[in-house]
């Protein structure tokens, strides 16, 4: 370490390193003058015999403990084994030092026979490697036959018993790098499998770093052609291992497997089987991009080495040049995969190694568009679809220059050179797709897949070419084809890519903006009289309307909504129209729903941009109340989507409407503020217990008796849990009762695997706007599903039922959502409790009145929140029960009077010590000191001086606690941390606590956080969240003996201080 004497020396006055360890810890002077002055110096001869000695007795004890010694070191720490930027510089300069030096002395004392006998000798240390491998490369070429016949002892006495069994993986990685290094200076004589083979055998190691050097030092081997032959054997021992590695759990790893995969399909094209490649292929779709980088190459590679005639054809362009081939290759191992969804990913994962072939959209453009060459396959339609899919995802990849989403941790800031790349990129992009667009968008007018890809290129356009290139007609025909895409066309994806494409063609910064315009309002004018006829026919024609009539309706429709997404069409008044539509009574209303839905968005827009007048806000307000009113009539309505479609969209204005957006100094909204009213939630309550809570099968038997597939499934899991997640943000925020959440809270374990994290995260975000609140909703959660068992299994439960143990199971999750901080959740669970003993009470049994109420059984799932309390809330719970209890009810031992016998014990458990407070029951070692330091303390008093000493204690303690209420009660005085040192300071000067005692509370906040790593159920009280103020939020209060009276509670709301008694 630095700044420690070596052999007696010191640093100079200037800080400069005089000694040989601390210039070679700092490397910061040429190592060869470092040698020499070292070597030159008057105690030269002397200190390079004791730096051989050391060398060979590194590994004995006696040794090690000398050195520790002669350098003055308090620590056991081997400097070549320590972690650390500066140590790691330390390594690489010692092994520089070493070879120089070996290679400054190599005609000197070094290389005498009896120093290098007795080095090579010696097998205790891995050091030595280094400086053998520095032997070899001086002497190969004078000592051959010597080298090699030392390499066997030198294998057996050092490599083989440190390759693999030492502990201290770096070693063992040093070890396969010297003998790549030995195998890579010397082919003919290291290079064969009787060495080979502890390279393969180590490519098994445990750790990461260990097979990381062996696929490196396989990579340097493999890159020398000349060796390719002598590692044919160890190709067709190893291969297996190596394509395995590919899925290494550590991402370097499988990446140099991968490379090095490459480098052997380069030595030869018979080495990996077709079954080994496809293990390499699919990982160019995984989510981890070096690995998909370093994939893709390999696919380069190989389809590379399948095109053989791109060495003649390279001056050629086109369909017939080597990027043809190597297209219509891409396009057959795109449709091969099956993974037609993740062509951003096959795109990226090529990037860097086939840039020129991604980027050559005129050979694309020709292969889709020419007329196949005599002998050429033509391209079927889904060779077609996925050509056409792959460039638009290159087109996008050039223009954003940046991975696709799930790839990377987000955009990074470019450098210049990779922006000028991305400009340039773009206007040639622009600049063949303004001509060719118009011409793919005509051959493929009636594919919808096709065209809903085309359609895309343009929102990638630098679109000030269109002018500046003047290239107006190429935009013209671009509209035209749109127009005949929107007339033909009614699938969604279709028309909302293509108002997409018109919105970014309608920016106002643009000269073009004008030209499109016109032609986009032309549009929308043929489309909405179009759609006010087919309405007026349909309303003229009532029951008499066919289905032709609704078609021309609904499509107009569909193609307006799309468009109204992306465009403010409140001029043309589409609500009025679709208003009127859903008040008619068709059954598919989804359509007109969400158009009025966009319609009321616009409207809200422009009234919270501009200075609306009252008039304006009423009318508004008046829209919204209606909408409200046909979407709450949905919800009954047959059609499965309308009633998905209605309660969406009610939970969405609900949310927007809502007293949020007053918020930001926009009080003046106010009238446009809705509250919903106790027959609309429980409209949304029930909807979401209808749909969302429903078994798998029931949801199958709905669809026509049909059995879904996976992908179906999980669409409709996903359906449900937005429907879900929809209603839970109303009672986050406080637009629905809290109540509601019971009947949500209590499926929590039911269906945690499909929606236990919405449930979870509801049941934090509620905890933190109202404690109690929260409390109370919890206790009814578990209330309503012990009605339920009451209903189904009668007044008799069988308390070892699977039933029982499930609602048990629920409270103790739910008692594990509190947390460790009992004095934060205080109130919050003494709450519960007293609800929970009320409803244990409720009703007497109806027999006789000794006999148990029908819902004492509930007092054995209230059991498992009595760990919650505190010790003197304890006996305040357990006071508040005696006052339901009669005299012969205490005394009975009946199995029907279990749960109360256990709820009582529950509480009186740890009433008298402190288990039952926030201090762990687990011992510490600072309780442990306490402890013993109190046992000695008694010994030094008789019993009757004990007596009296307790006596005096107490009384003391009495005022401290009043002192500490009044600090507390003062409003000036909310340091906790001072009121402590206060407290302190009284036990301590009235001889309540040892002079050298440490804080009780700081062993026990310790404990609390060991814990709470191992809760899984925990939330933590400090997350950060958005929520709007809350009107009923409660300060910490003191729980009095009369807090469970009703009447004292309505008495006094005003906020009350703890009492922090526990703490004594």
């Amino acid at each position: 370490p630095p700044g420690r004497r070596v052999n007696g020396a010191q640093r100079n006055g200037g800080g400069n390193p005089v000694t040989l360890f601390e210039m070679v810890k700092q490397g910061k002077s040429a190592m060869q003058s470092v040698v020499d002055e070292w070597i030159e110096g008057p105690a030269g001869p002397h200190q390079l015999l004791h730096l051989i000695e050391m060398f060979r007795n590194m590994q004995n004890v006696e040794i090690i403990r000398k050195m520790t010694e002669e350098f003055d070191e308090d620590s056991g720490d081997y400097p070549l084994t320590i972690s650390g930027p500066l140590w790691n510089k330390f390594r690489y300069s010692y092994c520089e030092f070493i070879a120089v030096l070996i290679r400054q002395c190599q005609y000197s004392i070094i290389y005498d026979e009896l120093h290098c006998n007795r080095l090579y000798s010696n097998r205790s240390n891995c050091n030595r490697l280094i400086i053998i491998r520095c032997y070899i490369c001086l002497q190969l070429q004078e000592n051959q036959d010597e080298i090699e016949n030392m390499m066997n002892s030198i294998f057996k006495g050092i490599f083989v018993h440190r390759y693999r069994l030492d502990a201290i993986a770096e070693i063992r990685a040093i070890c396969i790098e010297e003998i790549r290094v030995w195998m890579q200076i010397y082919s003919d004589a290291f290079l064969n499998d009787s060495y080979l083979k502890y390279v393969g055998w180590t490519l098994h190691d445990r750790q990461g770093e260990v097979r990381l050097k062996c696929l490196k030092a396989l990579q340097n081997l493999y890159s020398h052609r000349e060796l390719f032959q002598k590692l044919e054997l160890f190709t067709n021992r190893f291969k297996d291992r190596i394509v395995s590695m590919t899925l290494d759990k550590e991402y370097d790893v499988a990446v140099e497997a991968v490379r090095l995969i490459i480098l052997v399909l380069q030595g030869s094209e018979d080495a990996l089987s077709d079954d080994d490649c496809e293990n390499v292929y699919h990982l160019v779709y995984s989510a981890h991009r070096p690995v998909a980088l370093a994939a893709g190459d390999f696919l380069h590679h190989n389809n590379t080495h399948s095109c053989r005639a791109e060495e003649a054809l390279a001056k050629h362009r086109g369909r017939s040049s080597p990027n043809g081939n190597l297209i219509r290759m891409l396009v057959l191992f795109f449709l091969e995969s099956e993974l037609h969804e993740h062509a951003a990913y096959l795109v990226d994962s090529l990037w860097d190694s086939s840039q020129d072939l991604l980027k050559d959209w005129e050979c694309m453009t020709e292969v889709l568009l020419e007329e196949p060459v005599q002998g050429e396959e033509v391209l079927s339609e889904r060779q077609e679809s996925a050509l056409i899919e792959l460039i638009v995802c290159s087109i996008r990849q050039a223009a954003e220059a940046h991975p696709p989403v799930g790839r990377g941790t987000g955009k990074r800031v470019l450098t210049a050179k990779e922006r000028k790349t991305q400009t340039d990129d773009r206007n040639k992009l622009t600049e063949h797709f303004i001509m060719s667009l118009p011409t793919l968008l005509s051959k493929y007018q009636a594919d919808s897949e096709k065209v809903a890809n085309l359609l895309q290129i343009p929102q990638y356009f630098n679109l000030d070419i269109y002018s500046t290139g003047r290239m107006e007609k190429h935009l013209d025909a671009l509209l035209k084809q749109m127009r005949l895409v929107v007339e033909k066309h009614t699938e969604l994806e279709v028309l909302e890519t293509c108002s997409k494409t018109f919105s970014i063609l309608c920016s106002e910064e643009l000269s073009i903006m004008n030209r499109v315009d016109i032609a986009w309002s032309q549009l929308i004018d043929e489309l909405t009289d179009r759609f006010s006829h087919a309405v007026e026919e349909l309303l003229q024609e009532g029951d008499e309307a066919d289905d032709d009539d609704i078609y021309s309706v609904l499509s107009s429709l569909k193609r307006l909504t799309a468009f109204h997404n992306a465009h403010d069409l409140t001029s043309w008044d589409l609500f009025g129209t679709c208003y009127r539509l859903l008040r008619a009574g068709i059954e598919r209303k989804v359509q007109a729903l969400q158009c009025s839905h966009y319609s009321i968005m616009w409207q809200l827009v422009k009234i919270t941009e501009g200075s609306p007048s009252k008039d304006d806000l009423i009318a508004l307000r008046r829209v919204v109340k209606s909408f409200l009113a046909v979407c709450q009539q949905c919800l009954s309505n047959v059609n499965t989507p309308v009633k998905e479609q209605a309660f969406m969209l009610l939970c969405d204005l609900l949310m927007i409407f809502s007293h949020q957006l007053m918020a930001g100094g926009r009080e003046g909204l106010q009238p446009l503020v809705f509250h919903p009213d106790s027959v609309l939630q429980n409209e949304l309550l029930n909807f979401v217990l209808d749909h969302v809570f429903i078994e798998q099968d029931e949801e199958n038997q709905s669809v026509d008796g049909d059995e879904e597939d996976e992908a179906n499934k999980i669409e409709a899991l996903h359906k449900r849990r937005n429907l879900l997640a929809a209603f839970s943000k109303l009672i986050i925020y406080d637009i629905v009762d809290m109540s509601a959440a019971a009947d949500i809270f209590k499926h929590y374990m039911k269906y945690y695997n499909d929606y236990g994290d919405i449930i979870k995260e509801t049941l934090s975000k509620t905890r933190q706007m109202d404690k109690i609140l929260c409390a109370k909703t919890l206790i009814l959660s578990l209330q309503q599903l012990f009605n339920e068992l009451i209903q189904d299994q009668g007044p008799n439960l069988d308390r070892t039922s699977a039933h029982v143990s499930g609602l048990k199971e629920l409270a103790r999750r739910f008692a594990l959502t509190f947390g460790l901080d009992q004095i934060k959740t205080r109130e919050a669970v003494a709450t519960l409790h007293k609800d929970g003993i009320e409803f244990a009470f409720r009703f007497p049994n109806p027999k006789r009145p000794d006999c148990p109420p029908p819902n004492l059984a509930f007092l054995e799932v209230l059991c498992e929140f009595s760990s919650k309390l505190l010790r003197q809330d304890k006996k305040t719970v357990h006071s508040y029960l005696e006052k339901f209890l009669t005299e012969q009810m205490c005394e009975r031992r009946d199995d029907v009077w279990l749960p109360l016998i256990s709820y009582r014990n529950s509480l009186l458990t740890g009433g008298d010590d402190d288990h039952g407070s926030i201090t762990s029951s687990s011992s510490s070692k600072t309780g442990s000191i306490r402890s013993r330091k109190s046992c000695a303390a008694h010994r030094k008093h008789t019993e009757g001086e004990e007596d009296e000493l307790c006596l005096s204690r107490l009384n003391d303690l009495g005022k401290i606690a009043e002192m500490l209420c009044d600090l507390l009660v003062d409003e000036q005085c909310w340091d906790v941390s001072g009121v402590m040192k206060v407290v302190l300071s009284c036990l301590s000067s009235r001889g309540l606590m040892e002079d050298d005692a440490e804080p009780i509370f700081e062993d026990v906040m310790m404990s609390s956080r060991g814990q709470l790593e191992d809760m899984n159920e925990e939330f933590e009280d400090t997350m950060v969240i958005d929520l709007p103020p809350s009107c009923n939020r409660r300060e910490r209060a003191e729980l009095r003996p009369n807090f469970f009276d009703s009447a004292a509670m309505m008495e006094d709301e005003s906020p009350r201080p703890f009492l922090l008694v526990s703490l004594f």
